[in-house]
């Protein structure tokens, strides 16, 4: 029985009975009776299972709500919270680089933040402009972004692992570029209006013309905090972070300050930190999980945030231990061997470990037990969500996965309703909706509602891009939903579990990789061949994602496969390259 029938119907027995004059104690069990023969115990199991994770979720949900309506009515920014921060422990440790072991105050921080700030009003620059910064992980990517909020100019994070096309893509779209450091390689197709700027080790002779070292003009930056003009407060936009399309180039998701704010967070109160942990990301920064729920918990929340170039699992538990790190965030685990599960087991343990896991896979149920009981993990949590998307949800109980799954959602809390189509081929809003019940796998949505920072949609740079992302009249007239592209499947207590993607793409390496844009490379380095692209069904032990394997028409058998790698270092970003190669006389196409 649906549970607001038996409800009824229970309440209607005990009406009932106490009008034949039935004393009190007798209409409850009677009551009592009804409700446990109609399937009440099912109900009554599920509130007992949820209530804990609920109301928990619940409490979280209620005070990032509240910070962020305190925050929009004092027109706060990510650069105003940040200097809070400053005020209150300006001497404490911020960032810490490695492997070469750099530390960053707080005050150094700010101070460098505001050096870029005066450097761009100095260079002409205005609320609005854009900058597209093209670097690895290190404190400057963060101080750089931080300044230009200052003053109003919005970031453009590029993967610093594209090559040519897609790297031309993505500066093309940026309206004002001014980038940071730039490859020689696409010099000529970057513009003359273009102003280039490289940091770290400068030599002339291997970087494009015209490129300015940047260090030395921040140095001699004023780092007094630069004037700044009236703006929309969380409202306005902060920086784009490049997604990966799933039919073709790369996006620029719009990310405004009340994102990033209410993303930091949720991580933050969700898996109980405090200003007193050591988060460690080896996560890229130009991506939301390391850049936003890695680094925020530096900028607003005070955590000291120890930043890795790149993941090293042999490097992974000597950096936890050396720098007490007690959360990290990761898209897979790091498995320890050798020096590392030594030094992991002397130190005595990460107390808490959480793990970035998007729209992919996650941990297997045997991956997770195995791990935090090897490791002594105390607490493991997962977050599914993306960049631009309004819908998402965190495993905060701990339930082991099963099948990957995202894991337990403040769905109920986050969407009042979610729409779901039991096929990706259904179109929304042409056919009817169908909401698909527990078990069933269906396309994950959210609501819109633009002045709900929870729930707004800021989409991206493209018009068209945002429009193929959202649906109309979904189950009203006059509502708009948020489509994510992905299936998922709820259980009767309402966790979430991630099963399939649309679009034509897959994940490798923690990276999403477009097969249009892989079969257009190699199309182009072929000369229009036949090729086609898609992902291993088979995963490859140890690495996260699938594999990509491409076929290629070669009736004549003139491919060269070592050339053609060659060919695909310079255009292909490494984990973007293709590990299998089948050349075909022909490729099957259907229809």
């Amino acid at each position: 029985m649906h549970p607001a029938g038996l409800c009824a119907a229970s309440l209607g027995s005990l009406g009932l009975l106490r009008l034949l004059g039935a004393p009190w104690p007798w209409s409850l069990a009677a009551t009592f009776g009804v409700c446990l023969g109609g399937g009440g115990w099912r109900l009554l199991r599920l509130i007992a299972r949820t209530a804990p994770r609920d109301l928990f979720g619940l409490w979280v949900l209620l005070r990032v709500r509240c910070e962020l309506r305190r925050r929009q009515r004092a027109l706060s920014t990510i650069p105003s919270l940040f200097q809070e921060v400053v005020r209150r422990h300006p001497q404490k440790v911020a960032l810490i680089c490695e492997p070469s072991g750099r530390r960053w105050s707080f005050a150094r921080l700010e101070q460098f933040s505001n050096a870029v700030g005066n450097l761009l009003l100095g260079q002409g620059l205005a609320r609005g402009d854009v900058v597209a910064i093209f670097m690895e992980n290190r404190p400057e990517f963060v101080g750089l972004w931080l300044g230009m909020a200052k003053v109003g100019v919005q970031a453009a994070l590029i993967n610093c692992n594209l090559r040519r096309d897609s790297l031309v893509h993505c500066l093309a779209l940026v309206p004002r570029p001014l980038c940071p450091a730039a490859i020689s390689e696409v010099s000529a197709m970057l513009g003359k209006n273009m102003a280039k700027f490289c940091s770290g080790d400068f030599h002339p002779a291997e970087v494009p013309p015209d490129t300015k070292h940047l260090d030395p003009l921040l140095s001699s930056s004023s780092t007094s905090p630069p004037p700044q003009s009236p703006g929309k407060g969380l409202d306005d936009r902060l920086f784009y972070i490049f997604t990966s399309g799933t039919t073709g180039m790369p996006k620029a998701a719009i990310v405004v300050h009340s994102r990033y704010f209410r993303i930091a967070a949720f991580g933050y109160y969700g898996y109980r930190m405090s200003p007193k942990d050591v988060l460690y990301c080896c996560l890229p920064l130009y991506h939301s999980a390391g850049n936003i729920l890695g680094v925020g918990q530096c900028l607003l929340h005070g955590l000291t945030v120890v930043i890795r170039k790149k993941f090293s699992a042999s490097r992974f538990w000597d950096d936890c231990a050396k720098h007490r790190c007690t959360v990290r965030t990761s898209w897979w685990p790091p498995w320890g061997h050798g020096p590392g599960l030594k030094a992991m087991e002397t130190w005595g343990g990460v107390e808490k470990s959480f793990g970035v896991l998007e729209t992919w896979e996650g941990l297997g149920a045997c991956v997770w037990e195995q791990f935090q009981r090897r490791f002594r993990i105390r607490q493991i949590g997962e977050f599914y969500g993306a960049t631009e998307c309004n819908c998402s949800m965190a495993n905060l109980d701990g339930r082991v996965s099963v099948h990957g799954a995202p894991g337990t959602a403040l769905w109920r809390s986050l969407c009042p309703w979610s729409s779901w189509h039991s096929s990706l081929e259904v179109s929304l809003p042409a056919a009817a909706p169908l909401v698909v019940p527990p078990g069933e796998p269906g396309l994950l949505v959210g609501q819109i509602q633009q002045q709900d920072p929870l729930r707004r949609f800021d989409g991206y740079l493209s018009p068209a891009a945002t429009s193929k992302k959202m649906a109309a009249d979904v189950l009203r007239k006059g509502d708009q939903a948020y489509l994510s592209g992905d299936l998922l499947v709820m259980d009767d207590f309402g966790y979430f579990y991630f099963r399939d993607r649309g679009g034509e793409s897959f994940r490798w390496r923690g990276e999403n990789i477009s097969s249009r844009e892989l079969e257009g490379a190699l199309g182009q380095l072929l000369r229009q061949a036949e090729v086609a692209v898609w992902h291993c069904s088979l995963s490859v032990p140890g690495v996260e994602g699938r594999a990509g394997m491409a076929a290629i028409a070669d009736p004549l058998g003139k491919v060269d496969p070592n050339v053609l790698y060659q060919e695909l270092q310079k255009v292909l970003p490494t984990y973007a390259r293709p590990l299998f190669l089948r050349l075909l006389p022909r490729v099957d196409t259907t229809g």
